[in-house]
């Protein structure tokens, strides 16, 4: 090997030393290189895991400015969010939209502040039942069968009966099935005593399926109502072990309710709906008195009703027999 190239190589392998073991300076100089590269990207990562601890405070926070200061669309969109979160902390933040100026923001509101406790909800929804605006009058009334607090029972009876819009007063029998006290069957019942009217169709119906609604909740803790419940054998539909099988004995209200439904089945004039609907009320409730109306309609024309009929009839039967093991 010549002596130029045992000189190259001897200069690359210096070079090679000194990039690994720079003077001290060198590697000074190094490192606040490196430093000021890596320092804001450590920053950014601590800033990510701080942000994760107060986010739903800042959310929070966000939320209730927009309800505060923002446009009628930016408020609906916050009451939404709100809404969509379904807590009592994040309900608290639309009571304020309840007084907006904006009667849409009103109406959007009443169902954003549901998830606070039902006593404190119903505190501030029972005001709006007043309000000059039809619309936020239905809603509030919807958003109080949500809540089911006995204690707005006296307030949507009034509505229904003094209120002038059709649909706010329906909002209120609807409210009232939810909210599943058995306080409200005399007021429901009263309207299945009038006679059919178009005008009143749906008004009758939601008076119905409220008194069926009522049992149900009653006899199986459940707010969900389906008429007929499927089509299916009868081995597919289940029926739960209701909580009081003579529930008439129980709560004597539902006694003259079996009556008058009996009486709508039994009426050519009456309304296909407010017949399903007292059908299944029938059911619910569980009274045997209504097996020979309800047999009648199990070759109905309306395959709907004679299926609702159909349903009842088996559930009466399972009533009584868990009514004899009581025994």
């Amino acid at each position: 090997m010549g002596k130029g190239a045992a000189a190259e190589r001897a200069a690359h392998r210096l070079r090679n030393m000194t990039r690994r073991h720079g003077d001290t300076e060198t590697r000074r100089k190094c490192f606040r290189q490196k430093s000021v590269f890596f320092l804001p990207k450590l920053l950014g990562v601590l800033c990510v895991f701080l942000a994760v601890d107060v986010f739903p405070q800042t959310e929070l926070e966000f939320l209730a400015e927009k309800i505060t200061r923002g446009s009628t669309e930016q408020k609906r969109d916050a009451l939404f969010q709100i809404r969509n979160l379904q807590t009592a902390a994040a309900s608290l933040l639309a009571v304020p939209a309840l007084q907006d100026r904006s009667e849409i923001v009103r109406a959007t509101a009443a169902f954003s502040v549901i998830f606070l406790p039902p006593d404190e909800a119903a505190r501030n929804l029972v005001p709006l039942l007043a309000d000059k605006k039809p619309l936020v009058r239905r809603e509030a009334a919807y958003a109080l069968g949500k809540v089911r607090s006995p204690q707005t029972i006296n307030p949507l009876v009034r509505v229904w009966r003094k209120d002038k819009i059709p649909e706010v007063r329906n909002a209120a029998i609807l409210a009232l099935g939810e909210i599943g006290d058995a306080a409200a069957i005399s007021e429901l019942v009263v309207i299945l005593q009038r006679k059919p009217q178009s005008k009143e169709e749906f008004l009758r119906r939601s008076a119905a399926r409220s008194i069926g609604q009522i049992a149900q909740i009653i006899q199986t803790n459940r707010t969900k109502v389906l008429t007929p419940e499927n089509f299916l054998p009868a081995e597919f539909k289940k029926i739960e072990k209701p909580n009081f099988p003579k529930l008439i004995d129980d709560f004597p209200a539902f006694r003259p309710a079996v009556g008058i439904l009996i009486e709508v089945l039994q009426n050519r004039r009456d309304f296909p709906d407010v017949k399903r609907e007292a059908a299944f009320a029938l059911g619910a409730i569980g009274d045997e008195a209504a097996i020979p109306v309800l047999q009648a309609n199990l070759n109905s024309e309306d395959y709907y009703l004679a299926e609702i009929c159909r349903e009842s009839v088996r559930r009466i039967a399972v009533y009584a027999e868990y009514a004899k093991i009581k025994e």
